[in-house]
Parts: structure tokens; sequence; C-alpha cells
């Protein structure tokens, strides 16, 4: 059975587009037929990442008015095998946008026996984004630790609570993962930053991964290649781990503690 997942957050900059094409990737490299979907029309970032961008013809919302059909569409990934991208319009306008419409792609989708349909969703409450929620069976609320952003995310669980399908047709309610990304443990201990237990003590869902600050998150985007395919990235090893999890794996979380440095090696701190 196809799973449906939808990479959300309240707020924009949090690393959705970077979370959406690692988290597709993992699942690819698992051996899971995988199609990962820009929903952010009028911006389409997805490509960049991916690294396919000038290999775009036409684009989701070419699909969805007729000028092209899902096989002319898809992107197929250079980096992994059963890995590909349905890429967003930069030209066309979010209003192209139609409930009708992506229906009728996850239809297809479907139909096409893939494992798991990744819809990477812009940030906050318009269209795009809840159109992205809508069809989905599982959510990955995705936030960086500070208030704010941990403030939209909640919105957004109400969001998904009241206008996805599943609960307007009073169906099993969407389950709801926290993502937390460019964590520090050395921030939290100076008390910069909220900790997980705080987060989660706020958002009140399950913990699907918590990825550290990186810089290779930044030069594998700039290379056009998801950050999990770097072997050196500790954010890349974050990832797998969060595929591993929505495998059904049990996998114990990185990455939480403060490394101490010298002094307080030294003093046993």
């Amino acid at each position: 059975m196809t799973r449906i997942i939808v990479i959300t957050s309240g707020k924009g900059g949090v690393g959705k587009t970077t979370s959406s094409a690692s988290i597709a990737t993992g699942l690819a490299q698992s051996g899971k037929k995988t199609v990962v979907i820009d929903f952010d029309v009028g911006l389409r970032n997805l490509d960049l990442i991916m690294g396919c961008e000038r290999r775009v013809v036409y684009d989701f919302i070419n699909i969805i008015q007729g000028e092209s059909t899902v096989n002319q569409t898809l992107i197929k990934d250079k980096y992994t095998k059963n890995l590909f991208i349905l890429p967003a319009s930069q030209t066309k306008d979010k209003k192209s946008l139609t409930y009708d419409g992506v229906q009728v792609i996850f239809k297809k989708l479907k139909k096409m026996n893939f494992d798991f349909i990744i819809c990477d969703s812009p940030a906050g409450i318009e269209k795009g984004a809840v159109l992205a929620l809508y069809f989905a069976d599982e959510a990955i609320i995705t936030t960086n630790p500070e208030i704010s952003s941990v403030r939209d995310a909640d919105r957004i669980l109400g969001i998904i609570s009241s206008k996805s399908e599943r609960s307007k047709k009073n169906k099993k309610p969407v389950k709801e993962y926290l993502l937390l990304t460019r964590y520090s443990p050395e921030k939290v201990y100076l008390g910069d930053m909220l900790s997980v237990k705080d987060i989660l003590e706020i958002l009140r869902i399950k913990l699907i991964g918590v990825v550290p600050e990186d810089e290779y998150v930044l030069k594998s985007s700039n290379k056009g290649m998801p950050v999990i395919l770097n072997s050196n990235s500790n954010a890349g090893i974050s990832y797998k781990d969060v595929v591993s999890r929505l495998l059904g794996k049990i996998v114990p979380f990185k990455y939480l503690k403060q490394r101490k440095n010298f002094f307080q090696r030294w003093f046993g701190r």
C-alpha cells in the first residue's frame, strides 16, 4: 500500500525541502519505489537540491491542466535507483492547484506501484500547503528549536487535525511526527535554544528525528545532492536514522548530548 507523507512546517527556512530530498532518497536506497513532489508552486526549489533542474520539461501543473502525462513529467533521479521527482511550476499561479487535480495525480502514482509519495510542502497555511497535507496518511512536522518556529508548528498540527481528508471523512487520524532540525546541544546548554524535551512538551507528538547543525547541509545543497548521500555528514546520518524509523526500525537518537570541551572533561562537568 502506498504511503503518502507530507513534510510541512508553519515557518519557512526550517529545512523542509532539504528533509524531503534526503528522506525520499533514503527510502529509495532502502529499495522502496519513491516519488517526491514539490508543492511550492511559483518558487520550485526541490529540483535544485536534487540536482535535476536542467531536466525539467513539464511540471506538476502541466499534468493537472492536461498538458502532459505523469510519465512525461516524472524525472528519474540521477543518483538513486527507485527515486523520481515531480517538480513544481515556476510560472503558474498557486490557484492552478486543485483538489481534484492533485487527487487524480495521486491515484495515477498509486497505480504505478509507488511505495512512498513524499510531499514537499510550502510553509504556512496557504493553498499549496493545505493541498500538500490534505491527502496525507502521515505528516512530518519540521521545526527549528526556537519558540516562534515551534508555535507555528503547533498551528500546523491544528490545520492537519481539521482540514485533512482523514479528519473531514472521520477516518483514522493522520500520523504526526516531529522532525527537529539545526539542533545544537551546546546552544541548549547555554540557554540559547529550546531542548528536545521542551519542544516535545509543547507539541506532544512522536519524535522521528533530530538533525544537528551541519555545514555539509549547505554544501550538499549547492552541489545539487541530498545531504543523506554525504557519508561525512552528521545531518546525513540523522536522515538515515529518520528513514529507518519510518520503516519501523528502532534506532537510538544521536547528537542530543553536548560534546565536552577540554576543561569540562578535565573538571568532570
